[in-house]
């Protein structure tokens, strides 16, 4: 059963759309369930001199949770330092949307793979540093993503 919280983000989503030009842009998705969630960032320095997300959008394919999930990581991102918005995780989101069922916490994990990833193409793109833990993040997905372009090339010999 899903939250009011839930609802609310699925039918009146946050933030939704694209970015033209955007400083990053970062995909995940998950083969079994069919999810497919692209996150665009913008990125501006404040007073401090620190960089944050000044904006962000998404672009979601898949259930209620994940268009719930990916509108919940565009609030708590923007306006978030890139320190701070790599600190975002799953439970982060799980609480703003006062819970999600079990079978679709994964929905949280991509949002947060989206995010990432969206940094980790802004962070290269600028020849900046990529915290370590990021890279292996990013390694993952990119893993996952030839596991399945080799199924796919299977299913369609």
């Amino acid at each position: 059963m899903y939250s009011k919280q839930t609802i609310d983000h699925f039918r009146n989503p946050h933030n939704y759309g694209a970015l033209k030009n955007p400083a990053g842009f970062g995909e995940a998705g998950n083969i079994i369930c069919g999810d497919i969630m692209s996150l665009y960032i913008d990125v501006k320095k404040n007073k401090q001199g620190k960089e944050y997300i000044s904006d962000v959008k998404f672009k979601t394919y898949g259930c209620a949770a994940a268009i719930a999930t990916s509108s919940v990581i565009t609030d708590l991102a923007k306006g978030k330092t890139i320190v701070e918005a790599l600190k975002l995780n799953k439970q982060d989101i799980v609480d703003t949307l006062h819970g999600l069922p079990p079978i679709k916490i994964h929905c949280s994990l991509l949002a947060i793979d989206a995010l990432g990833e969206a940094i980790y193409q802004y962070l290269l793109k600028n020849n900046r540093t990529i915290p370590q833990d990021l890279h292996t993040r990013h390694e993952r997905i990119e893993k996952g993503k030839k596991m399945i372009e080799e199924r796919l090339k299977k299913i369609s010999k």
